[in-house]
Order: structure tokens, then C-alpha cells, then sequence
């Protein structure tokens, strides 16, 4: 995989977390590419939503590819 597709895929993920989530901030996703193994607490604070409700989330919106 080059690093064209990585961006084109990491943009498209970066929608759907958008459209999903529209209390995250721009800050909020950069913060989450960098730490993805921090992303479902990045969510959590941000949004109120319990670890169970943004990991099913999480995995609809990958599944959705």
C-alpha cells in the first residue's frame, strides 16, 4: 500500500468520524491519526458516548469500505 492510498484511505475515515461524531474538531482528528491506538478516548471525552457505543461505531464505519 502506498502512501497516496493510506491518505486517501485515512481521508475517507476522516469523514465518516466527522459525519458520525460532529462534536469532533479538526485538533481532535490530527490528535487521532497520530495516536490511533488513543482514538476511542480522543471520541469518548469529546462526545460523552460510552467505549462500547464508539468501538461498534468504529467497526460499522469500516465495515462500511
Amino acid at each position: 500500500m502506498n502512501n497516496l492510498t493510506i491518505k486517501g484511505n485515512w481521508n475517507v475515515l476522516k469523514g465518516r468520524l466527522k459525519a458520525a461524531y460532529a462534536e469532533l474538531t479538526d485538533n481532535d482528528l490530527l490528535a487521532i491519526r497520530a495516536q490511533q491506538d488513543q482514538a476511542v478516548g480522543i471520541i469518548q471525552k469529546r462526545t460523552g458516548r460510552t467505549r462500547e457505543e464508539i468501538e461498534s461505531k468504529l467497526e460499522e464505519i469500516k465495515s462500511s469500505d
